[in-house]
């Protein structure tokens, strides 16, 4: 994919700064990406240029501090503005191929009042060293450890490679017919009924069938839980369902369909979406520990809230985020949530939990826990998603879905 490029050593010093701030916000003040975009008054090309560049240093944080830390005896505060912006340069000459004239030209009048000559000196000496190639990658230590104990170092070695790559871009179509002809035309590959993955980012707005609502982007591993919903299913709910890419999955595949999330601003993109596809959902703003419904659903989907680690190629700042505490805390909401949503289903009925987390402590010991307490369900799929998944045709997003059965 390419990558927005500088226009040259002074134009590019507003993108930077910019680039700054958001690294700054994530890193320091423990925003995602999205919300530490929010406020940035800059022309487009130095929007996308400032977000490929910090997005580029967090891919490749762990990295770039091992790096800094080589080449200077002066220990650097994890979030001090030295460190943020030697990250940013060495990012742009390892991932985006930028000049070291230009880096050293649009680094330095990002420390004013700071240390220039430290960063100047630092810059120096690794510019004239060798420096990684773009497709090598590290976690944070503290993610290395638990995966490598989850997962296996087969695992963590692919998490690696994944984590510099950008992502393909999946598409979810209401027929696979629909699906097939869209692949032939504009040359993706379709790797499961109703899929389509484009290698080029391309964008969304101006390719073919979004106007008429054709498709939907929707990440491959995020459709393995709606696939678990049996045919013949007639009332399903979706628990949790905004942003909504499985409340489409589950209308076009012709069920009656609820959608459910307590947040009124996160389902107008759902209400959009539905308007767009012309596909249809009764939507109930509540909160899933306080929802009861009319009657039980044939069918339950609960796509938990988590730490979503799993989403790590497209949002490198998870793991950054991801504590012990964040992944206990989430994982005891849950359980309740699992238990709550259990009582929806009719006997005979069926319950798809789902996460986008790679912590088996949110995905297999809730589930291990949930039968042990509820002898009137049983386990009949499960799929755990692992780095290295269909590598070679783009990867997935790391997931954890299962689906249970009420006892009749």
């Amino acid at each position: 994919m390419k990558r927005p490029q500088p226009r040259g050593p002074e134009a590019g010093v507003d993108a930077r700064r910019a680039a700054l701030r958001i690294l700054d916000r994530v890193v320091r003040s423990g925003q995602t990406m999205d919300s530490a975009v929010q406020g940035l008054k800059l022309e487009p090309s130095d929007q996308g240029l400032a977000l490929a560049i910090a997005g580029e240093t967090l891919r490749r944080l762990p990295l770039l501090d091992r790096l800094i830390d080589g080449a200077t005896r002066q220990v650097l505060p994890d979030d001090a503005k030295a460190r943020m912006v030697l990250r940013l340069a060495l990012a742009q000459r390892i991932a985006l191929n930028v000049p070291d004239h230009a880096l050293v030209a649009t680094a330095l009048p990002l420390v004013e009042g700071g240390p220039r000559r430290l960063v100047h000196g630092v810059l120096g000496t690794l510019l004239r060293g060798t420096l990684p190639d773009a497709d090598e990658g590290a976690l944070p230590a503290a993610v290395e450890e638990r995966w490598t104990a989850a997962w296996g170092d087969e695992a963590v070695d692919a998490a690696r490679r994944a984590i510099v790559r950008r992502p393909p871009l999946d598409l979810s179509f209401r027929s696979h017919e629909e699906a097939t002809a869209f692949a032939e035309a504009e040359g993706g590959i379709s790797l499961a009924e109703r899929h389509v993955r484009l290698a080029d980012a391309r964008s969304v707005t101006a390719l073919p069938g979004f106007a008429e609502g054709r498709w939907w982007v929707q990440d491959l591993s995020s459709t393995l839980p709606a696939r678990m919903i049996p045919t013949d299913a007639a009332r399903v709910l979706d628990a949790c369902a905004a942003p909504g890419g499985k409340t489409l999955q589950i209308a076009a595949a012709g069920h009656a369909t609820t959608a459910l999330d307590r947040s009124e601003s996160r389902l107008a993109r759902l209400r959009q979406n539905l308007a767009r596809t012309g596909l249809d959902a009764e939507i109930a703003v509540a909160d899933v520990l306080g929802y009861t419904p009319g009657e039980p659903f044939d069918a339950v989907l609960l796509d938990a809230p988590c730490s979503a680690t799993g989403t790590f190629r497209r949002h490198p700042e998870v793991l950054l985020r991801a504590s012990e505490r964040i992944i206990r805390e989430s994982a005891e909401l849950q359980g309740r949530l699992l238990i709550a949503a259990a009582g929806w289903v009719r006997p005979g009925g069926t319950l798809v939990y789902a996460v986008c987390s790679l912590e088996p402590q949110e995905g297999e010991d809730i589930i291990a826990a949930f039968l042990a307490s509820r002898a009137d369900y049983t386990l009949a799929e499960q799929r755990r998603v692992l780095p290295g998944e269909l590598e070679e045709q783009g990867g997935m997003d790391g997931f954890f879905t299962a689906r249970l059965v009420r006892g009749a």
